[in-house]
């Protein structure tokens, strides 16, 4: 894998995405040459690119965030087996593989589980319906249930609670995304459909 990072004037930008970089290698429990090259005709003043595949310079008004230099080297990985996971696995990791599920490609096996399975949550399910995809069979699971075999990449999605532990071989990543709730359906809605923008944005680097 070859991460590079081009630039028109070296600046704290360019270290600050080296040094996420860095971090989301380490994370990976990965090696990988990260050149920095001087480039006068940089877009921008900088580009980063994983694999040959150039990271857009700038998602929702932020520039080259730690998940999308994390996502990007997730796609050069190309993994086979994506486990998402969540305490409940009722909500967000619902949410993450039905989207991921949209997105992958056929021959990528997609799954998630939870520490302390309940049920999905309906509203769950209803965002994934306004996109197009049906989970009204899906069920929450344990992760202790699920395969090591059919799993080489597993990423968590819990915030403030304590993450669900994967004891098989894997890359993993952490997405800490709030745990989608409000006071009326209204605002129940609202917040789920925040976390499918979020993993949607997300896996689209991962799978797109």
């Amino acid at each position: 894998m070859k991460i590079e990072v081009k630039y028109t004037e070296k600046n704290a930008t360019v270290d600050a995405i080296v040094a996420l970089a860095k971090s989301a290698l380490e994370e990976l429990e990965l090696s990988a040459d990260i050149a920095q090259t001087e480039d006068a005709t940089v877009e921008g003043g900088v580009a980063v690119t994983v694999d040959n595949y150039t990271l857009p310079a700038q998602v929702d008004g932020q520039a080259y965030p730690k998940w999308l230099i994390e996502a990007g080297i997730l796609r050069a990985l190309k993994p086979k087996g994506l486990l998402v996971l969540c305490v409940a696995n009722s909500a967000r990791s619902q949410i993450g593989e039905g989207i991921a599920r949209m997105l992958a490609p056929s021959d990528v096996r997609v799954q998630s589980a939870g520490s302390d399975p309940t049920s999905p949550r309906p509203e769950a399910i209803a965002v994934l319906k306004e996109v197009g995809v049906d989970a009204s069979g899906h069920t929450s699971k344990n992760v202790a249930d699920i395969d090591p075999q059919t799993v080489d990449t597993v990423i968590t999605l819990c915030d403030a609670e304590s993450c669900p532990v994967f004891l098989g071989k894997a890359y993993r990543l952490h997405w800490g995304l709030p745990d989608p709730s409000g006071d009326d359906e209204e605002s129940r809605m609202a917040a789920f459909r925040s976390a499918r923008k979020e993993l949607i944005k997300r896996f689209k680097v991962v799978f797109g």
